[in-house]
């Protein structure tokens, strides 16, 4: 069976995230912000797991959904901290880049299980 691509990139997101959220609380002594990050930046892959499983083709839409909601929240937490001067550009290149790819495939797989829906 072949692994999803996006149930890859979200875990390499996730890895991703971890690895930030560390240097940012050892290295940065910042918390707020990092915990954040952390908490919705492990989300996305959290979130299509359970997708995986929903009840019905409407909970696996909502679950997508939650999970397009919490990748922005990422993406906005990684710009703040940019902007603040606690990741540099370098440190946020590739959470950057996984966000913006799997936003892109999240926005896909909404719109694709929706018209789904509209043939029940």
């Amino acid at each position: 069976m072949q692994k999803s691509p996006l149930k890859t990139k979200t875990y390499l997101l996730a890895i991703e995230i971890v690895e930030l959220y560390k240097y940012l609380s050892q290295v940065k002594y910042e918390f707020v912000m990092s915990k954040q990050l952390l908490r919705s930046g492990t989300n996305p892959g959290a979130m299509l797991r359970e997708a995986q499983n929903s009840e019905s083709k409407r909970d696996f839409v909502h679950k997508l959904k939650i999970a397009q909601k919490e990748l922005g929240e990422t993406q906005y937490w990684l710009e703040l901290l940019n902007k603040t001067g606690f990741l540099d550009n370098t440190k946020i290149k590739l959470a950057e880049s996984l966000s913006n790819e799997i936003m892109k495939m999240l926005r896909s797989a909404v719109m694709t299980a929706k018209r789904n829906l509209s043939y029940e």
